[in-house]
């Protein structure tokens, strides 16, 4: 791989994380909790990007993080107020920044009028702003000396030493002279160089780390000498005095010969650094306790499947010794024991690798939430908890999508109009709240709203009009506010960039279900609704239990296991069509034969000589399934059965188990979807007849 491009794509990599501190940032100064240090680090984000960015020429990025700069470093030093509307302008400008560097990244091009429009109002706020009262400037206590010498590194990374200088001068009281003897001639001067050094006297009650902050950016591309010095005025040749526009006034050394320099004088005392205080000595080990390296996905992948292998092969050799016979008390078999748990903690350390906090999906909602809002005239606040949850990295990846459709629909169909909300004796701005929790070995994503609810008769009246259920359809509210899940369903009454074409819930829930999840509503009329995704924290292991049908070996997700039972005949009662329900605690609950419903076998088993597992899917749906026996509790490797060999209706997955053998991964979503349509299109008036004489 060319090393310019491995650098190029680490540069990319760190601008996602400037992005994200630069988002997080500015909702801190927006919600009036950010202290000093935050505006300062949302500054640096922006520098930072400028900088990367001018090494690798990329022009539009530079001179647009350039702006932003500018407008940050007045608000940062006192120039200009952050405003609500700077605010706002500060938002949109993190946006159009993350568009130039993904155009940057993709080689496309962003919107350039939008960033021209941007530029525009910059200006206008930088122009407008009245500068504050110069604030009184402390005695000086030490003098520090400095001598700054740029490298041509310096400028290429569009680096400016007006900035550098300014910032110094934040410090104290500062003289800046301009040595300008290593100037060539016209004629031999580079177009790229660095000739220039600026010997700079200041007066300042501040240490030399503070000094040292000032270049902590351009260290690498300068020379650089701070030394500490009596509060006196130092010994320069006298020159001409040149003014520059941004106030510093420069006196220029002219060129001399160089046996005219006079000899050299000891070189003064460097200034030894103190020893850190404690608080930076605390941040240093802090520092050191969360290093990272940047590491090849594809490298993490690789790992995690060897682990998985190890895990197969530590099962079927758990297998063999069982089938020898020996003692559990031998030591073959204590020794097992011991590798059994060590391939679990490594199991356990590998998966932790991929395991990332869902904070990477989470900063990109505020973006979407603003310009939802702006789209529908809404006003929105946008609640984040648990941005440190931790999942496996395939899953936030694939989550990213369901979550916006989730957010856009909770602001277009939950959220009322100010009009309206005020009316209704809410405050004009609504709230739309993204949680993020553990719980029972998954992860619980949480999208809600202080909207309206879901408007039930008006849902029931589209699902009608639509055909999909009879004009005297009899439905639960659970059952109503699961038609919005249906393909091609929509209650908007007009088209528009949001909604309106039926797509976006049924997408929401096909994803879930593709990763192993279940999706519920809870609405309250005028109260707003909440979206609950029950996930894997992983899509490379499952705790599954192990069940016999038919004489085949199928693992059921143990996430989707409510209880075991054994069923009495007194508590079966039969329906048309075969299906049977199972009496439990006051309700029914539909049947299912899992050897029948794979096609395994075409007779049904005797629910009194079978095990009952009581399942519950996607929306609460919940059935029987009904097997021949339970083998135990066992934590397997998921193989994709459809890059394997192909999809199989009612199989999520396969595994290996310690005999060798492959056993398939029961997929409980599809079966009882399958098992809802077949009691679907049974004889509703004989079903009703059948369990009332049953009853």
């Amino acid at each position: 791989m060319d090393p310019m491009a491995a650098i190029r794509e680490t540069f990319f990599q760190e601008c996602e994380e400037q992005l994200g501190e630069l988002e997080a940032g500015l909702l801190l100064m927006e919600n009036g909790t950010a202290e000093a240090e935050t505006v300062n680090a949302v500054f640096r984000a922006v520098h930072s990007i400028k900088g990367g960015a001018g090494i690798f020429a990329l022009d539009a990025l530079v001179r647009f993080a350039h702006v932003f700069e500018t407008a940050l470093d007045r608000v940062r030093s006192g120039q200009m107020e952050a405003s609500p509307p700077v605010l706002n302008l500060l938002l949109r400008a993190a946006d159009v920044l993350a568009d130039l560097v993904r155009a940057a990244r993709e080689g496309g091009v962003a919107d350039a009028a939008h960033v021209a429009s941007l530029v525009v109002e910059f200006n206008q706020i930088n122009s407008g702003a009245k500068p504050p009262a110069p604030a009184p400037i402390p005695t000086p206590v030490q003098q520090w000396e400095i001598i700054f010498t740029p490298r041509p590194e310096l400028y290429a990374k569009a680096n400016e030493t007006a900035l550098l200088l300014r910032e110094l001068q934040r410090l104290g009281e500062m003289r800046v002279v301009l040595n300008a003897s290593r100037l060539p001639e016209l004629a031999e001067l580079e177009p790229e160089g660095a000739y220039l050094t600026w010997c700079i006297t200041l007066e300042a009650d501040c240490t030399a780390q503070a000094v040292r902050a000032v270049f902590e950016f351009v260290e690498d591309d300068c020379e650089l000498e701070i030394t500490q010095a009596l509060p006196a005025e130092p010994a320069l040749v006298p020159g001409s005095i040149i003014t520059g526009d941004n106030g510093f006034s420069f006196e220029f050394f002219p060129p001399v010969e160089a046996e005219e320099e006079p000899a050299p004088e000891p070189e003064p005392a460097r200034v030894v650094q103190k020893p850190p205080t404690q608080e930076v000595a605390a941040a240093a080990r802090e520092e050191a306790r969360t290093a990272t390296i940047r590491v090849d996905l594809d490298r993490v992948d690789r790992m995690i499947d060897l682990v998985g292998e190890l895990v197969i092969n530590e099962a079927m050799l758990s297998q063999r010794v069982l089938e020898a016979g020996l003692a559990r008390a031998s030591g073959v078999a204590m020794a097992l024991e011991e590798l059994e748990h060590l391939t679990r903690e490594i199991q356990d350390s590998v998966m932790a690798i991929r395991a990332q906090p869902v904070r990477s999906v989470f900063q990109r909602m505020p973006r979407l939430v603003r310009e939802v809002a702006a789209q529908t005239g809404k006003q929105v606040r946008l609640v984040t908890e648990g941005e440190g949850t931790e999942v496996d990295k395939t899953v936030i990846e694939r989550i990213a999508d369901p979550l916006n459709h989730m957010i856009r629909n909770a602001i277009d169909h939950g959220l009322e109009s100010p009009e309206k909300r005020l009316a209704a004796g809410k405050p004009a701005e609504g709230q739309v709240k993204l949680a993020a929790m553990h719980r029972s070995g998954r992860i619980v994503l949480e999208v809600s709203d202080d909207g309206g609810g879901i408007n039930r008769a008006r849902v029931k009246q589209k699902a009608i009009e639509n055909g999909v259920i009879g004009p005297d359809a009899q439905l639960s509210d659970d059952e109503i506010d699961n038609l919005i899940f249906l393909p091609g369903f929509s209650t908007a009454s007009t088209i528009s960039d949001i909604s309106g074409r039926g797509v976006g819930m049924d997408v929401v829930r096909q994803s879930v279900a593709a990763l192993g999840g279940r999706i519920s509503i809870a609405s309250k009329p005028g109260l707003g609704s909440t979206f609950t995704l029950s996930l894997p924290l992983t899509l490379a292991v499952l705790d599954g239990m192990v069940v016999a049908a038919c004489g085949h070996i199928l693992i059921i997700p143990l996430g989707t296991i409510v209880e075991t039972l054994k069923p009495k005949a007194a508590d079966v009662f039969p329906l048309d069509n075969g299906i049977n329900v199972l009496r439990l605690r006051g309700g029914y609950v539909p049947m299912v034969d899992v050897a029948v419903a794979l096609g395994y076998s075409e007779r049904r088993i005797d629910p009194e000589q079978s095990v009952a597992l009581l399942v519950e899917g996607e929306g609460g749906l919940r059935a029987v399934l009904l097997v021949d026996a339970i083998h135990g509790q066992r934590q397997v490797v998921i193989k994709s059965l459809e890059a394997n060999y192909r999809a199989v209706p009612g199989i999520a997955a396969a595994t290996v188990m310690g005999d060798g053998r492959v056993a398939l991964i029961l997929d409980v979503d599809a079966v009882l979807r399958n098992n809802r349509n077949e009691t679907a299109r049974a004889e509703p008036a004989r079903a009703e007849l059948t369990l009332q004489e049953a009853i």
